[in-house]
C-alpha cells in the first residue's frame, strides 16, 4: 500500500483531520512528509489509529496511550496496567448493570410512579449519596412494590 495523505487516512479511519493533526502534535502519530500542503502518512498509521481508538474506548487518556506507544509505532504495553484498567472496567460495568436494572425496574414497576417504589427510591438514595458504584444494587424485585401498595391502602403513605 502506498503512502496516504491526511484526507485518505481520515476517510479510512473516520478520524477527523483536525484530530490527526492533534495526535501528531501529541506524538501519537507521525507524518512522513508532505504532498503539497497535505501531510503524508505511512499505511501503518491505520493500525496505530486503531490501537489508539481501542485505548480511548477502554478509558485510557491520550497521555496513557502515548506512554504505551514507541516512537517507531510499536506498542509497549505494561500488562499490569492493562489488567488494572480491565478491573476498573469491571467495576464500571457492574455499576452500569445496576443502573440499567434500576431503570428497567422503574419502567415496568406497577407502582403509581417510580418515586413511589421503595426499590427505585433505594437506587436514587444510593446514587444521591455517591454510593451507587460502591454498593451496587442487588437484582430488583417487583414484589417490593406490594409494600408501597399496602402503605397506600392502609393510609401510611410515608416514603422510605
Amino acid at each position: 500500500m502506498k503512502d496516504m495523505d491526511i484526507a485518505e487516512v481520515s476517510r479510512r479511519t473516520g478520524v477527523p483531520a483536525s484530530t490527526l493533526r492533534y495526535y501528531e502534535e501529541k506524538g501519537l502519530v507521525a507524518s512522513i512528509g508532505r504532498r503539497g500542503q497535505r501531510r503524508l502518512f505511512d499505511p501503518a498509521v491505520l493500525d496505530r489509529l486503531a490501537l489508539i481508538a481501542l485505548g480511548r474506548a477502554g478509558g485510557f487518556t491520550l497521555d496513557e496511550i502515548s506512554s504505551m506507544l514507541t516512537p517507531d509505532g510499536l506498542p509497549k504495553m505494561d500488562r499490569g496496567r492493562l489488567d488494572a484498567k480491565a478491573n476498573e472496567l469491571d467495576q464500571i460495568i457492574q455499576r452500569l448493570r445496576a443502573i440499567r436494572e434500576a431503570l428497567r425496574h422503574a419502567a415496568k414497576c406497577p407502582a403509581a410512579g417510580p418515586m413511589e417504589c421503595p426499590t427505585f427510591r433505594r437506587a436514587v438514595r444510593l446514587a444521591g449519596a455517591g454510593r451507587f458504584e460502591v454498593a451496587p444494587l442487588a437484582p430488583f424485585r417487583a414484589e417490593a412494590v406490594s409494600v408501597t401498595r399496602r402503605k397506600r391502602e392502609t393510609g401510611d403513605v410515608r416514603l422510605e
